[in-house]
């Protein structure tokens, strides 16, 4: 459930400011005349603080009604990163006591008013929002309304909640346990999903991927017992859509790395490795709630990766949809062998631009840790808008090379191309050039590697370990392609 935004273009005024149970002043890099300004100088001088510290470090008091208020400075002049995570920092304040409501105040000029506002708003839905736990007693309690003072927007903040909801959809599938996600489980989710929001659904399950030769996804999936992986296909159609866009997402519900096991520490946390495809669901959700008029076809690759009798191996030489032989060098480089034949579906629609996001290469992990992801692609005005998305949202995203004199490392002696090198040397850069093979019709294509869906202690404006990040980036990436 959504919180209730109730909004208020006149600014709170201090009795009602000292009256209030939750309280988050939203203040501008130079001090405003604002209620409860004797109270922080107070909380200030104690601490031996600055004003303009509020940029980085909140500050907390109590009010004589027993209220609790809480400081930050929204400095324009630092990143939206850096915006989102004091945010963040402050409304944990606040939320770490379980209000149903909590009362939000902006100043300054009506540029920083807006922009506090929205970002404001953004936090606290986000993590206000009760993500799936199975213990026998929850301890959340729903944030039930939001009360705004100093700003009034005529849209009800509908972009701000739809990307909220993207997010949390995607957190909320990510940290589901395996056993309640398999691909067949997933499957039904999606079903219900497209109904609800009116999606066109198609799905291509094992028999239909055979019929067609989808080898690549056809090799990794079948190690599973039941063959419940399947390639499902979403599609939102706007009336009046001006442009057409394919995302992608890798939908590994669960990955031991196959016959090339992964030892129990990193194999630890691989239900998330559907991430890829919770983002593009999100992502999804977000678009549809905000009514953007852009056609989106998702294509979303689930399986499992399995050892089995069945399960692929290495040395194998399996034929992909798109004609290509693929060597099998390493079995827990799945993912980009069911994306590839994804990818090749989702190309020959022709759309004008795809993103596939995928939690793909440990080897982006150690170039960037988890907070940034990393894009490469084959158009650079396509990295320079996810870069500039990325700066716009604080969902930070780095370009790297994908240059061609990369793909000798790739050569095969026995197929048209390996699936990876076993050096492990710039394999993030490899994976791509590897996808890029699949892709038919010159389409325009950008690949995320999801370094950052998981960073511990929270990333930006998300306080938990699972960052949901992707959704805001896409959604604001999508209007400028």
């Amino acid at each position: 459930m959504t919180a209730k935004i109730i909004q208020n273009q006149s600014p709170i005024d201090e009795a009602s400011a000292s009256q209030t149970q939750h309280l988050l002043m939203v203040l501008p890099q130079k001090k405003a005349d604002a209620p409860l300004n004797q109270l922080l100088e107070a909380r200030l001088k104690r601490r031996d603080a600055k004003y303009d510290e509020l940029a980085k470090a909140p500050v907390a008091a109590d009010l004589a009604g027993g209220g609790r208020v809480v400081w930050v400075v929204a400095d324009e002049k630092k990143s939206a990163f850096e915006r989102n995570t004091a945010l963040r920092k402050a409304v944990a304040l606040l939320l770490e006591e379980g209000p149903s409501q909590l009362t939000i105040a902006v100043f300054g000029d009506e540029t920083q008013r807006k922009s506090a506002a929205e970002a404001a708003i953004y936090v606290a839905l986000v993590n206000a929002a009760e993500l799936p736990t199975r213990k026998k007693k929850s301890d959340h309690k729903p944030l039930k309304k939001i009360v705004l003072h100093g700003w009034q927007q005529d849209d009800d903040f509908v972009r701000i909640k739809a990307v909220a909801e993207g997010n949390t959809l995607t957190r909320t599938l990510s940290v589901l346990p395996p056993n309640e996600l398999t691909p067949g489980i997933y499957r039904d989710k999606i079903k219900e999903l497209a109904e609800q929001h009116g999606w066109q659904h198609e799905e291509f399950d094992m028999k239909k991927l055979r019929k067609l030769g989808a080898g690549a996804f056809v090799a990794v999936a079948q190690g599973s017992d039941p063959e419940d992986a399947a390639i499902v296909h979403l599609t939102y159609t706007p009336e009046k859509a001006k442009k057409h866009i394919a995302l992608v997402g890798k939908g590994i519900c669960f990955d031991t790395g196959g016959h090339n096991l992964k030892p129990a520490r990193y194999m630890q946390g691989m239900h998330e490795d559907m991430n890829g495809s919770a983002v593009v669901l999100g992502t999804l959700l977000a678009a549809t709630k905000s009514k953007l008029s852009i056609k989106i076809d998702c294509w979303l690759a689930l399986a499992q990766n399995h050892i089995s009798a069945k399960a692929y191996k290495q040395n194998d030489v399996v034929k992909a949809l798109n004609g290509m032989t693929i060597e099998v060098v390493h079995t827990d480089a799945e993912g980009r062998m069911v994306l590839s034949d994804t990818l090749t579906l989702a190309s020959r629609g022709k759309p004008q631009a795809m993103i596939d996001y995928a939690t793909l290469t440990g080897s982006m992990v150690t170039a960037l840790g988890t907070r940034y992801s990393g894009v490469l692609g084959n158009r650079q005005e396509l990295l320079q808008k996810a870069i500039a998305a990325g700066q716009a949202t604080g969902e930070r995203v780095c370009a790297f090379p994908f240059d061609e004199d990369y793909d000798p490392e790739l050569d095969s002696k026995i197929a048209d191309i390996k699936q990876c090198t076993l050096d492990g040397e710039a394999d993030h850069i490899l994976a791509a050039r590897f996808l890029s093979k699949f892709i038919e019709n010159d389409v325009p294509w950008l690949h995320v590697d999801l370094s950052a869906v998981v960073s511990k202690g929270g990333l930006g404006a998300v306080a938990s370990d699972t960052t949901g990040f992707g959704v805001a980036l896409s959604l604001a990436l999508l209007q400028e392609i």
